[in-house]
């Protein structure tokens, strides 16, 4: 359905859906001719209905060009251009997100006209639509003034910001077309994963484009959707370590994420979580229990401290920002001796509970989970590393720490059958030892052995790489994150309770340029696999942007998600030769 071109861009000669992210701006421009708008930090803002752009098109990060129009954002204010058109319809947002249910005054639109111009008002957050020919400007803000001052970008300024900003993307003019328009939209997605509020002030790493209502950071997938930024923006960086550190409770617990929202829409969303806890039978969706403090996006979640000290490593090790490791030194404290406290008798091996909060939110994981220790492992390397010069006690607490760890972890969770490590239970009792993805933690931080870990890789080149599964029956999609299905199914919920669907087998994109990093590392070469085939898929399927996760029976997830820009980071970090070249034997 799309084309990848030599100059990175995508042909099509049908037009397809364009996510939009700029850093305040976000929108879903649909082929029938209608815009979704939204803005960071206040939710939904309205629908723009315009007569259809005819083909064939091009596509780029935030932008869609044909011969009679085309769709074009600003970076510098919240404004976009759709030209070519005709505008028909404008309604306005009834409400912010799906769980706001305002009332009063602030259920009303104030709606006033100026010539070509519609201004709409509502209590979060201001659309504004200009009719100029055939060309439609549309700004949004948290206030009027907000958005007037993006309706003065002239529609040329529109147009040339959002070239410079296709240009940026555009990081590697030498490679094929499919692999210059992944690395292109990747690092789109990492870009467009940096917010900013009103005053152009950093507003954290969105995941993507489904997590601004409520508005929202995460540390699992801001440490993934970072590791471009460390180079093309480590401020940005710096600014999300300290945002994730206020979330980061006395006792070294954290939430899977960090809200972050405008007034409006905080009083909205504490108001339907008191509603939901209070009358858990009046709501049907999604019903918050778990979110136990204002600022927290489903508290206590099991990775998240781990990702706070690897996410202050990684920044570290590049920018060599000794004051900013001592600025968060005592979370780092607080996060260590949390997992100290949660090791069995006898071991260092912390132990999760019965819960589904971690990476993999539909499963029930407990006991020793291969991937939490990888990150554990991870995370006491990197104190050792971090405390070395000004806290030398418990740098060398973290190194024995590390040290007994790997020894544990080789006797206990080693499975010699396939070759991998379990995914998660007690030995002795239930475990579940398919093969999965995410326990590549345990390679990327050095928890296992280099004989191993290469080990581990085959594995996963064997069962994971559809190309080489001859069991799985969709032929050859991409990687999967699991093999076989899980085999205990009161463990599963939601999506995940489907074989080969979201964590029971699903392609994820990050996990991919993980795992084409890992082999490129230990020098077996083989990564263009794991760095390109998902995007192939998601050009098959006309979508545009790097997809969340999918799977040939269930579709995907959402799209321009900011952690999917690893398989682009890793071709960065590598080069071309490298993540071209052919597996070794």
């Amino acid at each position: 359905m799309i084309k990848p071109a030599t100059d990175g861009q995508l042909s099509a000669q049908e037009p397809v859906l364009l996510p939009v992210m700029a850093p305040r701006l976000q929108a879903d421009v649909h082929p029938d001719g209608y815009a979704d708008l939204a803005l960071w930090g206040a939710g939904s803002l309205g629908r723009v209905r315009f007569s259809p752009i005819s083909g064939p098109y091009t596509y780029a990060p935030n932008r869609v060009v044909s011969k009679h129009g085309g769709i074009f954002v600003a970076q510098s204010l919240p404004v976009m251009l759709i030209g070519g058109v005709a505008l028909q319809g404008i309604y306005p947002a009834r409400r912010c997100a799906w769980w706001h249910e305002p009332a009063g005054e602030a259920a009303r639109v104030k709606i006033t006209r100026d010539h070509h111009r519609k201004t709409f008002e509502m209590a979060w957050g201001v659309l504004i639509v200009e009719a100029s020919g055939s060309d439609l400007r549309i700004a949004v803000g948290a206030s009027r003034d907000e958005a007037e001052k993006a309706l003065s970008l002239t529609s040329e300024a529109i147009i040339a910001e959002a070239a410079e900003y296709v240009a940026r993307c555009d990081m590697t003019p030498a490679a094929d077309p499919l692999m210059r328009s992944m690395v292109s939209q990747g690092i789109h997605a990492a870009l467009s994963s940096i917010r900013r509020d009103e005053n152009g002030a950093f507003a954290g790493l969105a995941a993507g484009q489904a997590y601004s209502a409520p508005a929202r950071t995460y540390y699992r997938d801001g440490y993934w959707t970072m590791q471009p930024l460390l180079i093309l923006a480590p401020e940005a960086v710096r600014d999300e370590i300290r945002i994730l550190a206020k979330g980061v409770q006395p006792d070294g617990e954290a939430p899977s994420g960090v809200i972050l929202t405008g007034p409006a829409q905080s009083a909205a969303w504490q108001h339907f979580v008191a509603d939901s806890k209070a009358n858990p039978k009046n709501h049907k969706r999604a019903v918050p229990e778990y979110h136990n403090r204002p600022q927290d996006w489903w508290s206590d979640h099991f990775d998240s401290p781990l990702f706070f000290i690897l996410f202050l490593d990684d920044y570290f090790r590049v920018t060599k920002d000794v004051a900013e490791v001592q600025l968060h030194w005592p979370v780092v404290k607080a996060i260590m001796d949390r997992y100290l406290g949660l090791a069995g008798p006898d071991s260092v091996l912390p132990l999760k509970p019965r819960n589904d909060r971690d990476w993999a939110d539909n499963v029930y994981r407990d006991g020793l989970v291969s991937y939490d220790l990888g990150l554990f492992v991870g995370a006491m390397d990197a104190v050792a590393r971090l405390g070395e010069g000004h806290d030398p006690a418990l740098a060398e607490r973290a190194l024995k720490t590390a040290s007994q760890a790997r020894q544990e972890i080789e006797v206990k969770l080693f499975v010699p059958a396939t070759g991998g490590y379990i995914d998660y239970g007690t030995p002795g009792a239930f475990v579940e030892d398919h093969l999965v993805l995410d326990s590549l933690t345990l390679s990327r931080f050095s928890a296992i052995s280099k004989q191993r870990a290469i080990g581990l890789l085959r594995a996963f080149e064997s069962k994971l790489e559809t190309r080489n599964n001859q069991e799985q029956p969709y032929g050859s999609w991409g990687v999967m994150c699991a093999y076989p299905p899980f085999k205990r199914q009161s463990d599963l919920r939601s999506k995940t309770a489907f074989p080969y669907r979201y964590h029971n087998g699903s392609d994820w994109p990050y996990w991919d340029g993980a795992y084409a990093e890992e082999r490129l590392r230990h020098g077996l070469g083989g990564a263009r696999y794991a760095l390109t085939r998902w995007w192939e898929t998601c050009l098959d399927n006309g979508w545009i942007g790097a997809v969340e996760y999918f799977s040939p029976p269930y579709g995907r997830g959402s799209l321009l998600q900011g952690w999917s820009a690893m398989p682009a980071a890793i071709v960065l970090k590598y080069g071309l030769d490298a993540a071209n070249a052919e597996p070794t034997s």
